[in-house]
């Protein structure tokens, strides 16, 4: 074999076994990702996982757009872990979530199994009802603070994880003020996982406000977390 032929060859060899390195890389690298994903939401593969998916609170009977893109965004999660979903609306799907984890969508008028959670599990969690005039419509309280709707310019969703009696998987509670607040928290969550698992106390018990802002610019995408109430939302003012 010429000197030629053969540093070809050697340059073939090389290159496949680099580029087969970096694919077995990527490949743990990824599995790594979805891992810890899993653990933060709290799913396990094969898991069931339950989507509550909520009405618009101003007209029965409907959804809207943006909690169907927040109900899709919900399975993707779940799937990704390897779970199985079941997508039922709150007056369908009533009782304890078991050993299912569940996805929660919505605020207290548009999803009653919300208001039971509010009630149950965050205490110290006000969720004020909407109002044609008023300027606190929709209004979030936690520990004095007033997190206020203004629409298309700052746009808040209670995010928390908590299991409740009885239970063995968690319940992931997205209660945004509006449809849109609903979507922005959900992919805020899917998006800064890794982040939040660090910024939180214990991933299995946290109550966050995320805020978006700047909605009639950039929709959902310009989600943040705004704080982590979880002190206050838990404990009985």
């Amino acid at each position: 074999m010429s000197a030629a032929l053969l540093n070809i060859v050697i340059g073939l060899v090389t290159s496949l076994l680099s580029g087969g390195a970096v694919w077995a890389w990527q490949r743990v690298k990824n599995v790594r990702v979805l891992r810890a994903k899993a653990a933060f939401f709290g799913f396990e593969t094969r898991d069931t996982c339950l989507v509550i998916l909520n009405r618009k609170w101003d007209a029965p009977g409907s959804t809207s757009h943006h909690d169907v893109h927040a109900m899709i965004e919900a399975v993707i999660i779940a799937k990704e872990a390897g779970c199985m979903t079941s997508v039922l609306s709150a007056e369908e799907f009533h009782g304890s979530n078991g050993d299912r984890a569940e996805f929660c969508i919505g605020g207290p008028e548009s999803n009653a199994r919300t208001g039971g959670h509010l009630a149950s599990q965050l205490p110290g969690v006000t969720v004020l009802p909407h109002h044609a005039t008023r300027p606190d419509t929709a209004a979030f309280v936690v520990d004095e603070q007033q997190f206020l709707l203004a629409r298309g310019r700052e746009e808040h969703a209670i995010v928390a994880k908590f299991t409740p009696p009885g239970a063995s998987r968690p319940v992931i509670l997205i209660c945004g003020q509006t449809a849109l607040a609903n979507r922005a928290a959900i992919s805020y969550l899917n998006r800064e996982h890794r982040e939040l698992a660090k910024t939180v106390e214990s991933q299995n018990r946290f109550c966050i406000v995320i805020k978006a802002a700047s909605t009639e610019t950039y929709g959902h995408q310009a989600a943040s977390l705004e704080r982590d109430v979880s002190a206050a939302a838990f404990s009985a003012s």
